[in-house]
């Protein structure tokens, strides 16, 4: 009798064991399956680019928060504040000139997006060669981007820069046959100003975003060797550049399937760069 109540005893210790173990067994399953969220800045059309990528990395139990700003200057000292992980919206030479102006070098390039051209647009004329006498233009007013856009300027035949700068400003004006007037605006608002100006050079993106159609560009900068510099980059802090979770989530960006959305989103009007030969 003895030896029966002790074999119940133990039976009934094993059945409470088991409940045990299977809740420690949870405990550890929820642990590594914990959810790593990585916020990351964006602009205009850019966030529809990225939302298929967000998808992906689910996953991999990575929520890609995507942070829509307005305005390129304060995207870098979001992350550098640690306001965000990543972001995902400039190219190589308004990352080297934020660096030099803010004397901040924190920050480094994890990986490469795509490259989209500048274009000059106009509600008012067809043709850049209808451009009348005392005109205006707009362009951004960063220094990278309206560089960019003298360049190309300079490239249609509407005006002559003085020497080869990287980033010239209306200062660099050697030759403006038409006198125009150029009106330097923040890139996000190039677009809006067609509602004013004769003319104006707007980025990719905030063309996009303003619901600009391509083809009906005035004129397209040219995309060779030369362009480099204008390539986008993926930024995040120097001191966490390495972090296994941002390489899954550069990886799950530079796809095939990334490529036919940038196609899709820009209507054919960008080039992804990650891998291009020019």
């Amino acid at each position: 009798m003895y030896i029966m109540k002790k074999k119940i005893i133990s039976l009934a210790a094993a059945a409470l064991l088991i409940p045990l173990t299977l809740a420690a067994c949870g405990n550890s399953s929820s642990k590594t399956s914990k959810e790593t969220t990585v916020k990351l800045g964006v602009i205009g059309s850019d966030a529809d680019v990225w939302k298929p990528v967000a998808q992906r990395l689910k996953k991999q139990n990575i929520n890609l928060k995507l942070v829509q700003f307005t305005d390129y200057n304060k995207v870098n000292q979001a992350v550098v504040d640690g306001d965000l992980d990543l972001n995902a919206i400039q190219h190589y030479d308004f990352f080297n000139n934020w660096e030099k102006s803010n004397k901040d070098n924190s920050l480094a390039v994890i990986g490469r997006t795509y490259i989209g051209p500048l274009r000059v647009y106009s509600n008012k004329i067809k043709k850049l060669s209808q451009l009348k006498q005392g005109a205006t233009v707009a362009v951004p007013n960063d220094p990278t981007n309206e560089g960019r856009a003298l360049i190309l300027l300079q490239t249609a035949g509407i005006i002559n820069l003085n020497g080869n700068k990287a980033e010239p400003t209306t200062r660099d004006i050697k030759s403006n046959p038409k006198n125009l007037k150029f009106t330097p605006v923040d890139a996000s608002q190039t677009a809006r100003s067609l509602s004013s100006a004769d003319a104006a050079v707007v980025n990719n993106d905030m063309a996009l975003n303003a619901k600009l159609d391509p083809d009906d560009a005035l004129y397209v900068e040219k995309i060779n060797k030369a362009s480099k510099p204008w390539i986008n980059i993926i930024v995040a802090k120097k001191s966490e550049k390495n972090k296994a979770v941002y390489k899954k989530i550069v990886k799950a960006y530079q796809t095939d399937a990334t490529k036919k959305q940038i196609k899709k989103i820009y209507d054919g009007s960008t080039i992804a760069a990650w891998d291009a030969k020019f």
